[in-house]
């Protein structure tokens, strides 16, 4: 993103910077997946993978995060199992269900995400600061619960 000559970075509107911020991390996510050999995850492939290995989360609730179709939704999955991230398979306790989980290529996949997330975290500790950081993420994290209960 370009600054803006006017206004300082940190005089622009939060969504402004939310933006900025999120493809920062998407640079340095797809970067790092590139280097290991994973340059084939479809867009939001990175975050329903890391979100997986990070929470175990069912995939219904993951995708639901994602606020996409279920038919983006049912693509992104299938695309992800063809690609060799994911796999299915039928939930012993209910046969009506499937179970969608990691293969080692996701495993691996999601550790370069979580090592690049985290390598971009350390830097900015040593930008702004250990407590600047924690408040940016207390911050983030009351607007996601209120986009939550609104939901």
């Amino acid at each position: 993103m370009d600054a803006d000559p006017v206004r300082p970075i940190e005089d622009w509107p939060l969504p402004a910077l939310l933006r900025g911020a999120r493809s920062t991390y998407a640079s340095a996510i797809r970067g790092a997946l590139s280097d290991v050999g994973y340059d084939d995850l479809p867009p939001n492939g990175p975050y329903v993978i890391g979100a997986i290995a990070r929470t175990a989360a069912p995939l219904g609730s993951v995708i639901r995060q994602l606020g996409v179709s279920k038919q983006a939704a049912g693509q992104l999955v299938d695309t992800l199992v063809v690609r060799g991230y994911l796999e299915r398979s039928v939930d012993p306790t209910d046969r009506r269900r499937l179970v969608v989980r990691l293969t080692p290529r996701g495993e691996e996949a999601a550790c370069a995400v979580r090592t690049a997330a985290e390598a971009l975290e350390a830097e900015m500790v040593g930008e702004v600061g250990l407590e600047d950081v924690r408040t940016t993420r207390r911050v983030l994290a009351a607007l996601v619960r209120r986009g939550s209960a609104d939901a």
